[in-house]
């Protein structure tokens, strides 16, 4: 029963627009965290 419902093409396409979704979110937490858009301040050690 559950496998006929995951077969449908509505929740399919929900499903994996959501899945797709998270792991965007996720990557841009991850991207956000490293702080790759930050300016480093090189004379840190005066």
């Amino acid at each position: 029963m559950i496998k006929q419902f995951f077969q449908r093409p509505i929740v399919n396409f929900i499903g994996r627009t959501l899945f797709y979704f998270i792991i965007i979110l996720v990557l841009l937490y991850l991207y956000g965290y490293s702080g790759v858009g930050e300016g480093h301040f090189i004379y840190n050690e005066f």
